[in-house]
Order: C-alpha cells, then sequence, then structure tokens
C-alpha cells in the first residue's frame, strides 16, 4: 500500500477534515460510482483498467474498516500539520531574506547627507567658475585707454595704464601687434604671456579692431628679452617693438655720427614717426579727459 495514497481522493471523495466527517455510507456510494466507471468490462481497452480498479477497492476497504479510517485520519492530519510548518518555515525564511536584503541595500545606499554635501559642492564649484567668467568678460571689456599729455626726456609723463597714473619709462613699454585671425589675444591672456620674461606692469589693449596693445615691462632687461623673443601663437603671432629701444652705450666720438644709423638698424626707419604717431594720440586722449 502506498503510504502517500489518498484514498478520499480515489473515491472522488473531499479529503482532510471534510473527509473525516463522511458517514460509512456515503463513502459506500462514492465507491460503487467509481466501481461502474473503472470496472474492467467497463474499460476493454483501458490495459491499467485492471490495475485502478484494485487501486480503488483498496482504498475503500481502508475507509469502510472503522479502526483503519481512524489511523489514515490520523495520517493526514499530521501531513497537513509537517505541510503547515512547513509553509510557515518557507514563509519566515522569505522574510528573513527580505530583510537581509533589504537591510544590504540600506547599507550600501548613498547616505543622504553625503550626497546633499556632493551636490552642494558642485553647486559651489559652478557657481564659482560663471564669477570667475563674468569678472574676466568685464575686465575684457572696461580696460580703459591710456592717457598722456606729454613726454619729457624719453619718459611717459603721466600715464594712466590699467586705472592708475604712474611714470613710465617708455623703454620698458612694448608695441604689440597682431592680425584678427584665430584666437584674439586679451589682456589677461597677454599679461601671461610676457610675464615668462619679467614682472608685467599693466597691459593696454589699444585697439580690438586692428589687434594692438601696450605693455608695461618691470624691467627694461625683460622688455629687450621679450622684443627678441616673444611670438604668440603660430597661428597668430605677435609683432613685438619697443615703443624706444634700449640703445648701447657709443663711444664719444661716434655719438653723433652714428647714432641715427644705429637707430634705424634697431627699430626701421619708420620707427620715428610710428613713435610720434603714438604720442600725439596719447596726449590727445589725455587732452579728452580733462
Amino acid at each position: 500500500m502506498d503510504m502517500n495514497e489518498d484514498h478520499y481522493e480515489v473515491l472522488g471523495l473531499p479529503s482532510g477534515e471534510e473527509g473525516a466527517k463522511l458517514t460509512e455510507k456515503e463513502i459506500t456510494k462514492a465507491y460503487r460510482v467509481k466501481a461502474l466507471v473503472l470496472h474492467p468490462d467497463k474499460r476493454p481497452d483501458d490495459p491499467d483498467a485492471s490495475v485502478n480498479f484494485q487501486r480503488l477497492k483498496s482504498s475503500y476497504e481502508i475507509l469502510k474498516d472503522e479502526k483503519a479510517r481512524k489511523l489514515f485520519d490520523e495520517l493526514l492530519k499530521v501531513k497537513r500539520q509537517q505541510k503547515r510548518r512547513h509553509l510557515e518555515r518557507d514563509a519566515k525564511r522569505q522574510r528573513m531574506v527580505s530583510d537581509l536584503e533589504a537591510r544590504e541595500r540600506a547599507a550600501f545606499a548613498p547616505d543622504p547627507a553625503a550626497k546633499d554635501r556632493e551636490e552642494e559642492e558642485r553647486i559651489s564649484r559652478k557657481l564659482a567658475e560663471e564669477v570667475a567668467r563674468i569678472r574676466a568678460m568685464h575686465a575684457n571689456k572696461g580696460t580703459p585707454t591710456a592717457s598722456v599729455p606729454k613726454k619729457d626726456n624719453g619718459r611717459v609723463g603721466k600715464e594712466s595704464v590699467g586705472g592708475a597714473e604712474q611714470g613710465v619709462d617708455k623703454e620698458r613699454v612694448l608695441k604689440v601687434t597682431w592680425e584678427k585671425v584665430g584666437e584674439d589675444y586679451t589682456a589677461e591672456r597677454l599679461r601671461n604671456l610676457f610675464s615668462a620674461f619679467g614682472e608685467v606692469e599693466d597691459v593696454l589693449i589699444k585697439s580690438k579692431k586692428k589687434g594692438s596693445a601696450l605693455v608695461v615691462m618691470a624691467t627694461k632687461d625683460a622688455a629687450v628679452a621679450s622684443t627678441r623673443t616673444m611670438t604668440g601663437d603660430l597661428s597668430n603671432p605677435l609683432l613685438v617693438k619697443p615703443l624706444q629701444p634700449v640703445a648701447a652705450p657709443l663711444a664719444p666720438a661716434a655719438q653723433k655720427s652714428d647714432a641715427p644709423d644705429r637707430l634705424n638698424n634697431l627699430v626701421g626707419t619708420g620707427y620715428q614717426s610710428f613713435e610720434d604717431a603714438v604720442l600725439k594720440k596719447l596726449a590727445q586722449a589725455a587732452q579728452k579727459q580733462k
């Protein structure tokens, strides 16, 4: 006998607690109905008809016997309890797994406070970049023009460069020009380029349309070094000339005869007219400011 066989189900009856309440008369009636269907004479083409009918008879004999039926009902009850405990244990295990997974997710989840701090730092960096960009834009737009009311013995008298009046030696002032192609030059960019040769006191963009500026170096040596070396970008080179060249000392006998030729050799024959034109424009600008 198969101990896992549910004899109530074999007879087509409800099992469990409902099956235990059935009367012997109800069980007999169910057996007779099933026997008419499963009898081998009724199923000549079914090779398993005899086996199935014998199974039906065996289940009926157990259920009609009062003692055997009572033991079978107790067996079904124990199985139901085991099944219920298994279900409860599985449910408990599933809850434990779910709780463990929830704790792991919480442990590895980003800290809301840390996330807020990161977002605050990101926004602060962006804001600082925007403030720097706005300041640089206003600095480029608001660069004042230089005004020089007079010249005296090779010095620019009272010149307003970058908003401060100061006496500037023309030998430290560089005339810088470039073509309006490629990336343009700003005052800040020129300051960074020329600072490689020494301290830069000020940078003045003279004409944004034509591309020219005045660069005031802190020393004459720095001005000379910049004149000989500075080229700028290859795509947009710079032409650097001194506002007044630093002439090498000459012997007394040669000072009168050689001075014009030496000056022409240094800066070209048209430099004097260029210097006069620059100083004239600076003087006109100073008059307008008065």
